[in-house]
């Protein structure tokens, strides 16, 4: 059996509707963090999701598939802290051996931090 995690297919389409991730990594300037809970939706090649635990209260998400199942999406939330931040990232997908998904995340800050960050969720099955 192959434990790699590999690139999904540009043949493959990805639907993403109920599926709920948790991050597994994260840079020291992110809220994110292993307690947060994301549930995406999808319609067509429009995703949102909402978000919260941890150092977040409550955040949504709203984002476009583009061709090779990636994800450009703009974010927003309220931290503990009673912070509104919002960012834009682009997440791409990977499979696991087990079949879930993990989505590599490139993000920037658009609020007065415009600092970036690099991050990962991987898909939760209950």
């Amino acid at each position: 059996m192959c434990n790699a995690i590999t690139a999904i297919s540009p043949m493959t389409t990805i639907n993403y509707n109920n599926r709920k991730f948790r991050s597994v990594e994260n840079t020291s300037n992110g809220d994110v963090s292993g307690e947060t809970l994301f549930h995406y939706r999808q319609k067509g090649d429009a995703v949102w999701a909402t978000y919260e635990g941890g150092n977040i209260h409550f955040g949504t998400l709203t984002a476009k598939v583009g061709a090779d199942n990636h994800l450009e999406m703009r974010y927003s939330h309220v931290n503990t802290d009673g912070e509104l931040k919002t960012g834009k990232c682009h997440s791409s997908p990977k499979l696991l051996p087990d079949g879930r998904l993990r989505l590599h995340e490139k993000w920037q800050w658009t609020g007065e931090d415009q600092s970036s960050g690099e991050s990962i969720i991987e898909e939760v099955r209950e």
